[in-house]
């Protein structure tokens, strides 16, 4: 779940957030200061400091001369945050695996598999996507690996699956999410890396084809 909002900002914070995988906002879309402060309740001061915190976060575009945004990644950072996503995936997946305690982490994890247990490929987008942000955190819990917890939430993997959605792309995550997890219980971090670089490598072979669609829809359009 989401954590509560404790101040103003946060509010602001977790609520674009919260809309962005929702898909009630989306990459693109113009962030309006007084439209902000009235659709959360909320001053114009604590706008601004959320949309830095979102801005370092990789969430809003607040370039000079430019009204913020919500990101859009082009074609070639999706690519990009997906080669880091990789790398990162497989290792929250192998740390996870070698410090697997049954006694201190099963029911863990077997509450996060059974929250993804309950999606399918027709299931929410924002439900499907707190799922999935639960059982990645339940991972990097595992781990242990503060600085890799620091750093795992900032790949812009989110602002990709608003962008590119899929019935085929959310079914394909559920099961490799299920591989993960027994290569964790397992304990057997080799399986866990590889299973982890093969669910990245999956959700790039997708995304890779919904672009080849939109770019194909694009040329069809200008001609």
């Amino acid at each position: 779940m989401t954590a509560p909002a404790s101040t103003a900002s946060d509010k602001v914070y977790l609520g674009i957030m919260r809309d962005i995988e929702d898909r009630r906002m989306v990459p693109g879309q113009r962030l309006v200061e007084t439209d902000l402060a009235a659709r959360y309740g909320v001053g114009r001061n604590a706008v601004r400091e959320a949309m830095q915190r979102l801005a370092t976060r990789g969430i809003a575009d607040l370039k000079p001369n430019h009204s913020p945004a919500i990101r859009f990644l082009d074609d070639a950072e999706v690519l990009e945050v997906l080669e880091v996503a990789e790398y990162m995936t497989a290792l929250a997946a192998r740390l996870a695996a070698c410090r697997f305690d049954a006694r201190i982490h099963g029911a863990m994890l077997d509450d996060a598999m059974a929250q993804l247990g309950a999606m399918d490929s027709d299931s929410p987008y924002g439900a499907f996507g707190r799922a999935r942000r639960r059982f990645y955190r339940t991972l990097l819990h595992i781990g242990g690996n503060r600085e890799l917890q620091r750093i795992f939430p900032a790949v812009g993997t989110h602002l990709i699956f608003s962008q590119f959605h899929s019935p085929k792309l959310q079914k394909v995550r559920l099961a490799d999410y299920k591989r993960i997890s027994d290569a964790v219980a397992a304990g057997d971090g080799n399986a866990a890396e590889a299973a982890g670089r093969v669910h990245t490598r999956a959700v790039r072979r997708i995304i890779s084809q919904l672009m080849d669609v939109d770019a194909a829809d694009s040329q069809i359009i200008e001609a």
